[in-house]
């Protein structure tokens, strides 16, 4: 079937809707670090280039065995607390997650494809104070990997950065740095030993500082010095030539269960200190949670500005979606050519779909808290308080299911082999596709979920199946029906925005007051 043009790459502030229609305000562009929700359970991201034993520093905190966090390349690794010991894969595509045993010996499942997370739940002290996750590789991440880590790491609220004492920080990993250095996630770093143990000291004594410093040689005499903390502060003197801003941030070295301890406790003191933030973030009780609240005497005709924004909104993410999809085909072109090939264009899509998953789920959510807030002032006569926001955005959840008969919003795209798109519904199909999910949602709409199916890694690492063209092709008309579907979901879902909230207000016109 011949394909379409793809959009061109423009700028998103260049692509507005019609005359006729207002703004829908600004919208992210990106994913990145956002604020945690007070209620998000506290987590550490632990992330660093191959070669760091950063599994063996992890295994070192918890007690295990590191054969216990293997997981399949490109798959996300998420440890809690739990008095049973479990382990399972969350595959996109399935609703139920695929269970094996918690043992070192025990095999996985055989899979189609990599599972976007696997869950290991073991009886451990330390994670009652915080999830922990481990991320791939950062050289395996790419934008779009990246992307999805700096979400991560926001709703977690720590990242543990673990680089090998023979190592240097890439331009990669430096700007992810320099992304997570202005934001309130804590960001700690643990230093291992390389291949041949810790670096030898260069051209005599140094002097270190907040790592064990060194002593001078006095009167000739050479002194013996601290390996471990110089190589620390090479580190850390390279890390902050390029991102001064991480100058506050904690180091340690890292080689045995000993000095392991000192990187656990300071892990728990930030746990501690977090917890007591977020805690006093959201108030027991909101302004103008409770109570009825008078509708303006005259609100004017807000039925026709709420058609107009939800309109206005529905086309601006379609088009920012557009946007970002075009950028994934010629990402996935590279791929193909200057890349590994057609056998990498299965993980870095999937990585693509993952971080537009993203994207378009905070698109959707701040345009929908926008129309309720824009609306409801209309009506209400004056700006709603926090408590009648949420009041209304209840009602309006609520009210979802009587307008959506047959189509569920609870809905993942699934690319196929054919570079067609599947649809699986329920709530448990988009938690399968989650890399690393929210314990709770208290947005009105579900998650936007989109990912590649097993079959597009069976056809592209076949041995001898290396035809660029075909694959150039396959990218093309993958991220097209991509794009169709995204933009029915998208329409769709703003329509049903649009009724409810229209019922939910109506309601309120006709009393008199906001009863929601």
């Amino acid at each position: 079937m011949k394909q379409g043009p793809l959009p061109s790459v423009d700028s998103p502030d260049d692509m507005t809707g019609p005359a006729d229609l207002p703004t829908c305000g600004p919208l992210p562009t990106r994913v990145g670090v956002a604020g945690p929700a007070p209620d998000e359970p506290l987590g550490v991201v632990a992330v660093g280039p191959a070669g760091a034993e950063r599994r063996a520093v992890l295994a070192t905190l918890l007690g295990l065995d590191p054969v216990m966090l293997t997981v399949p390349a490109g798959s996300w690794l998420v440890v809690r607390n739990a008095k049973v010991p479990t382990r399972a894969a969350f595959v996109p595509g399935y609703r139920q997650p695929h269970s094996y045993g918690a043992d070192r010996d025990a095999a996985g499942p055989a899979l189609a494809r990599p599972p976007r997370r696997v869950e290991l739940s073991v009886p451990e002290p330390l994670l009652r104070h915080f999830t922990l996750i481990d991320v791939p590789d950062t050289a395996t991440l790419g934008v779009s990997g990246t992307r999805v880590l700096l979400e991560a790491a926001g709703r977690a609220g720590a990242l543990l950065f673990v680089i090998a004492a023979d190592q240097a920080f890439t331009a990669a990993e430096l700007n992810l740095l320099a992304e997570v250095a202005p934001t309130p996630v804590e960001v700690v770093f643990a230093v291992t030993p390389g291949a041949a143990g810790w670096a030898p000291l260069a051209d005599g004594a140094a002097t270190t500082e907040g790592a064990g410093a060194s002593v001078p040689p006095v009167g000739g005499a050479e002194t013996e010095v601290d390996a471990v903390a110089v190589t620390v502060e090479a580190h850390r003197a390279a890390l902050l030539a390029a991102v001064p801003a991480l100058v506050g941030a904690r180091w340690f070295p890292v080689d045995d269960a000993d000095t392991a301890a000192d990187l656990r406790r300071a892990l728990v003191g930030w746990a501690s200190r977090e917890g007591l933030q977020r805690a006093s973030v959201d108030p027991p009780m909101l302004p103008g949670q409770q109570g009825r609240v008078a509708v303006a005497a005259d609100p004017g005709d807000w039925s026709e500005r709420l058609d107009r924004q939800a309109r206005s909104c529905a086309q601006r993410i379609r088009q920012h979606l557009a946007l970002e999809l075009a950028n994934i085909h010629l990402r996935a072109v590279q791929e193909i050519v200057f890349g590994v090939g057609c056998a990498g264009l299965p993980d870095l899509l999937d990585r693509e779909m993952a971080a537009l998953s993203l994207l378009a789920t905070a698109q959707c959510d701040q345009a929908v808290r926008g129309i309720v807030t824009d609306v409801a002032s209309q009506v209400l006569g004056a700006p709603p308080a926090e408590g009648v926001r949420r009041r209304i955005a209840a009602a309006v959840q609520y009210g979802l299911a009587d307008h959506r008969p047959g189509h569920e919003l609870d809905k993942v795209l699934l690319i196929t082999s054919t570079a067609g798109v599947a649809e699986l519904t329920g709530a448990e199909a988009i938690d399968a596709a989650a890399s690393y999910p929210a314990a709770s949602r208290s947005e009105v709409l579900p998650p936007v979920a989109v990912a590649l199916s097993g079959g597009c890694w069976q056809r592209w690492r076949t041995p001898g199946n290396d035809d660029h063209s075909a694959a150039r092709a396959w990218s093309q008309r993958a991220v097209r029906e991509v794009e169709l579907g995204l933009s029915r979901e998208i329409s769709r879902r703003f329509e049903v925005i649009r009724l409810s909230l229209g019922v939910v207000l109506s309601d309120a016109v006709d009393h008199g007051i906001l009863l929601a």
